[in-house]
């Protein structure tokens, strides 16, 4: 494997259209993927789109308002933007290993919680992160990918870190990821550098607790340099199977590399030989084991008003009357895991016989928010956004929607990434959109739209698939189509089918 260059793709033509006070839409993309795509969600906005738009939410940062700021972001993200992405993987934690090594173990000054999964990962880290906020714990939170900015991946109690001391924390760190680098086979990734980042931050802030998600399987990750307390498993499905393995037996072989010794281990309900392999690698590290469904679960849901009633069965009792202001089912179980973890780290059900107090517990959870997770961006007609990316997360999401909304017809607006298993996450989308339009991202690892519509075309049938290669032309022909019943017809409009895609269609609608 050797050190190239990364693969910044093209943007689309950007010759049709006026975009107004923002700029020509293509202009600003082709601008911001100098860098890396993986570093950031393209920012591009358009005043041409029929919007209700808004400030972002405050845990979702934009471009610093400060112009040396938003420079001294730029010169770092380019710098990063050298770097391996995402994508490119060297299966090894020598690197990191070596950096933490460097800057003498911070990753060591404070306990963990480990979370590894297919889906529900970052949903679930937000949950625990609330849940130990509202018992004075400060934390801190790594997560990937991010939805609008790479500032998002690093939290501090509960919020995001801020530009300005993303690039302090990077340029005290960039001297001894250099020496790592002279030192290595290969450099340090974009990856390994951000959770080095991570680490670093943490120690110093100083965090009570560290909530940290792998980027990718567990055993490698570069996250595992952690031995986290309370390791979470959250549900395994078949999601890059030509890294981790073509089973979820497989795939949790990989996974469960997070658990060690001694830890305490949340499992969510998972495949048989899921389960199987997870367990036996407990036994192996003299882990404790809790099981959704048998030590732990959802013991009953209702839908409420913008979100749902839990009554949660923890590892210390019954949680009653706990509203999460998230939809679908997934969240709840989401819910039933994020708190078997924090009750394990306090050592409920071990060394502590009593449950955590209820009302610290349902004020965390009624707080919880998950960006690009079922979140509702525009009414009239109403838009969802949602980050599913495999048949598994749409398959949970298109259940979601059934369940949340009642609308007449709803529009799909899909733009996924290439390598997926596309033609599956579009089936389980297709019982219910009355129509698809499928677009495209701006970032390299987008599908072409072409090929996205003749898989579309195969699922839905010609007459109901519209090609959008703009995404902001895709999201503008989807509200013009969910308003064709009329104003108050009920149309919906559902964006999926990647984290960039959410991404840039959130900065798009959330803005004035």
């Amino acid at each position: 494997m050797s050190e190239l260059p990364p693969d910044n793709g093209n943007t689309p033509d950007g010759s049709e259209g006026d975009f107004g006070d923002l700029g020509d839409f293509e202009d600003i993309v082709a601008a911001e993927t100098d860098r890396d795509p993986d570093l950031a969600v393209i920012e591009a906005g358009s005043r041409t789109l029929r919007t209700q738009g808004g400030p972002p939410e405050p845990d979702v940062p934009t471009r610093p308002a400060d112009p040396e700021a938003d420079k001294a972001l730029r010169e770092v993200e380019t710098e990063l933007a050298t770097r391996w992405g995402e994508t490119k993987l060297e299966p090894s934690v020598s690197r990191i290993a070596a950096l933490m090594d460097i800057l003498g173990e911070p990753q060591r000054t404070y306990p963990s919680i480990h979370l590894t999964g297919t889906n529900g990962k970052t949903t679930t880290a937000r949950m625990i992160e609330a849940l130990l906020g509202a018992f004075d714990l400060r934390t801190g939170r790594y997560t990937s990918p991010h939805v609008q900015s790479v500032t998002e991946r690093i939290s501090l109690d509960g919020a995001p870190i801020s530009a300005e001391r993303f690039v302090e924390t990077y340029r005290d760190l960039k001297p001894y990821v250099e020496m790592v680098d002279a030192a290595q086979e290969y450099r340090l990734s974009f990856f390994e550098v951000l959770t080095g980042m991570a680490y670093a931050a943490f120690a110093d802030a100083p965090v009570d607790v560290a909530v940290v998600e792998v980027g990718m399987g567990g055993t490698w990750d570069a996250t595992n340099v952690i031995d986290g307390d309370v390791a979470v498993v959250t549900p395994i499905d078949l999601d890059h199977t030509d890294r981790l393995g073509s089973t979820p037996g497989e795939i949790a072989g990989e996974k469960s590399g997070i658990i060690k010794p001694g830890a305490s281990v949340i499992m969510a309900q998972q495949p048989v030989d899921a389960a199987q392999v997870l367990l036996k690698k407990a036994v192996e590290a003299d882990a404790t084991v809790a099981r959704e469904g048998l030590e732990f679960g959802v013991v009953a849901r209702q839908v409420a008003v913008g979100g749902q009633l839990l009554t949660l069965r923890g590892l210390g009792g019954e949680y009653g009357e706990v509203y999460l202001p998230l939809h679908g089912a997934h969240q709840a179980h989401n819910a039933a895991v994020a708190l078997a973890a924090v009750e394990a780290f306090f050592g409920v059900g071990a060394e502590r016989p009593q449950p955590l107090d209820i009302d610290t517990v349902r004020k965390a959870f009624a707080a919880v928010s998950s960006p690009g997770r079922m979140e509702v961006v525009r009414r009239s007609p109403t838009v969802v956004l949602d980050a599913a990316h495999n048949p598994a997360g749409a398959r949970v999401t298109a259940e979601a929607v059934d369940e949340a909304f009642e609308f007449s017809r709803l529009i799909g607006v899909v733009g996924a990434s290439a390598g997926k298993n596309v033609r599956e996450m579009l089936e389980a989308f297709e019982p219910i959109f009355a129509e698809v339009v499928v677009t495209q991202n701006s970032t390299h690892r987008a599908m072409p739209a072409d090929d996205l519509a003749a898989l579309a075309v195969e699922v839905f049938g010609e007459d109901r698939v519209q090609v959008e290669p703009r995404l902001p032309d895709a999201l503008e022909a989807a509200i013009t189509l969910a308003e064709e019943e009329s104003e108050f017809a009920g149309g919906g409009v559902l964006v999926t089918g990647s984290v960039y895609t959410v991404g840039e269609a959130r900065l798009l609608l959330k803005r004035g």
